[in-house]
């Protein structure tokens, strides 16, 4: 698990990552759509500064943070792109220097997080993978450059990778007995491993799984997170598989479990 130093880093890293890209998009750039199917590019970055202006102050224990977003959304939405891009810049700078005033005890207690009951150190693992995949949501439609490795890549994926039982045995829907092994390339090199046994489980090794897919690690996160065609990545030659072929073909077709 990662420390408290590990994840306000991460943070730290993907906020000014984030703040870059955004300030690199053109005058025209704001309104194309974005990897979010939900979402413009401008909706992207009003969704993350309203997510972290509604956390700046606030505490575990307190009222839900989620009730000041609709009026704090309605009030970024007046601004005109420069100003929203300002105000993320000084937000996310209010958020850092929340976080470090917090103590371990502090950042490890109980607290409300979009999925449910967590701690506070979940739920800013969470904002490190939201705001890594919101990046990519803007910086790929508009084709610009970044790194895709690191720390908080590593830590948004292992968000995904907690979730793989979940997306085995229900999204893909592996039957029992059967086994996959999902081996990314780069630029994040991982393997992840499920077998389902009454039900589907991480586990760390295979001698022999069912099928096997293989593609590099952000070609992986959008498609877990529902943000690419599977069928693109298929046929340019990103995903590839062996073993039962048409149930690789399947589970390739259905990594997304969350949007």
């Amino acid at each position: 698990m990662a420390t408290r130093s590990e994840t306000v880093q991460n943070l730290r890293t993907v906020f000014a990552s984030f703040g870059e890209v955004v300030g690199r998009i053109p005058a025209e750039g704001w309104q194309v759509q974005s990897l979010c199917p939900a979402w413009t590019v401008r909706g992207v970055v009003h969704h993350v500064t309203t997510v972290e202006s509604a956390l700046v102050g606030w505490r575990p224990g307190g009222d839900s943070p989620f009730s000041a977003m609709p009026a704090i959304a309605e009030e970024l939405a007046q601004l005109d792109d420069a100003a929203l891009l300002a105000r993320y810049q000084d937000i996310t700078a209010l958020r850092i220097e929340d976080l470090a005033t917090m103590t371990e005890t502090e950042f490890d207690e109980p607290s409300i997080t979009p999925v449910g009951p967590g701690t506070y150190a979940g739920f800013m693992r969470i904002r490190v993978f939201d705001v890594w995949v919101h990046e990519r949501d803007i910086r790929v439609p508009l084709g610009l450059t970044g790194d895709d490795s690191g720390p908080a890549a590593e830590m948004s994926l292992d968000e995904v990778q907690s979730s793989i039982g979940f997306i085995v045995g229900k999204k893909i829907g592996l039957a029992d007995g059967s086994s996959i092994q999902i081996d990314l390339t780069g630029p994040v090199t991982r393997t992840l491993c499920a077998r389902v046994e009454g039900r589907a489980a991480a586990v760390d090794h295979l001698d022999d799984p069912t099928i096997t897919l293989s593609m590099d690690s952000l070609t992986f996160m959008q498609l877990a997170c529902g943000r690419i065609d599977p069928e693109g990545p298929i046929a340019d030659g990103r995903v590839t598989w062996s073993g039962d072929e048409a149930l690789a073909a399947h589970a390739a077709r259905h990594l997304a479990f969350t949007m």
